[in-house]
């Protein structure tokens, strides 16, 4: 069996989807879609930036999902008659709304509006300089919990916020105690965490006021049951009553991403084959190191689709 995943944020570029973009009816007009559900050219922003403007995260979240879903649309109509040998639909963070429209329990117009409002209320939830997020590389999870859970003279929030892989956690939270959890990883464990180049401490508590916004929006939006079985990043399970999705959604914010166990699940379920589609290669980097009989495929640009059967 197989499984579609998609990626977060981070995977954007300036130009990405290109090739469909100009090749493909289809992909076109998701483009434009979300152009006028948003009523701005978003379209532009990704394919001709500036990069700033890209990497601003209300514009981020939405284009990465255009690019996804414009790519597994061009698959749909072109490649993918029948969805019978996929068993699962997943994706890293904002890579969930777009399997959501993808599977069909989610529209375009309203996930494109939903990413926009929850980009803006994500950014606009910690004062700029407040929150941090590092990558810790090569530690168990327990080690870094017991680093974070210790006697600390830093006060704050410290959390992990993604465990993405063996190898490959990330922690989030205050600028201060994240700092000094960086610290003493090098200096008493012997441990490489790099500071990451983000604008906010994400899927922390410190989002709560995010997750408070964006759940009025979800409860009022309109969720059906997904086609195929979608893994939510906050229970590493299918999400099997498809009313508790905005709960889901909601809990998202605050809470870390279970993508290491997500993929676990799937692989326990049968899955050997995953498919990432949508910018940059990042799950399939992960999936590899999750499982090293796991096969992968990435489609972001034209050659890539061409090869694809």
């Amino acid at each position: 069996m197989k499984a579609l995943v998609f990626p977060g944020q981070g995977s954007q570029y300036v130009g990405m989807g290109r090739d469909f973009y100009d090749t493909f009816g289809e992909a076109k007009e998701v483009f434009h879609e979300v152009d006028d559900a948003l009523e701005f050219k978003l379209s532009n922003i990704i394919l001709n930036g500036p990069i700033e403007t890209l990497n601003l995260t209300e514009n981020t979240q939405p284009a990465i999902m255009t690019v996804g879903v414009a790519i597994f649309r061009t698959l749909r109509k072109q490649k993918i008659n029948e969805l019978k040998d996929y068993s699962f639909f997943a994706g890293h963070s904002l890579g969930e709304y777009t399997s959501l429209i993808c599977s069909n329990s989610l529209t375009l117009r309203d996930g494109a509006k939903i990413l926009k409002e929850r980009g803006k209320s994500m950014q606009e939830a910690v004062p700029v300089n407040v929150g941090a997020m590092a990558a810790v590389l090569g530690a168990e999870i327990d080690l870094i919990n017991e680093v974070i859970n210790k006697n600390n003279p830093i006060t704050g929030i410290a959390e992990i916020s993604n465990d993405n892989c063996p190898g490959q956690i990330v922690i989030s939270g205050n600028k201060d105690k994240i700092n000094k959890i960086v610290e003493d990883l090098k200096n008493i464990h012997g441990k490489k965490a790099i500071l990451l180049p983000v604008s906010a401490p994400f899927h922390c508590s410190l989002m709560q006021p995010s997750a408070d916004k964006m759940n009025q929006i979800l409860i009022k939006t309109n969720f059906l049951k997904p086609i195929i079985n979608i893994v939510s990043n906050v229970t590493a399970k299918t999400i099997d009553n498809f009313k508790e999705i905005p709960f889901l959604l909601t809990k998202q914010i605050t809470h870390h991403v279970k993508w290491r166990e997500s993929v676990d699940f799937m692989k326990t379920n049968g899955v050997k084959h995953f498919v990432e589609i949508g910018p940059g290669k990042a799950l399939t980097g992960m999936i590899k190191r999750i499982g090293k009989e796991l096969t992968t495929t990435t489609i972001d640009n034209i050659t890539q689709f061409n090869e694809f059967n």
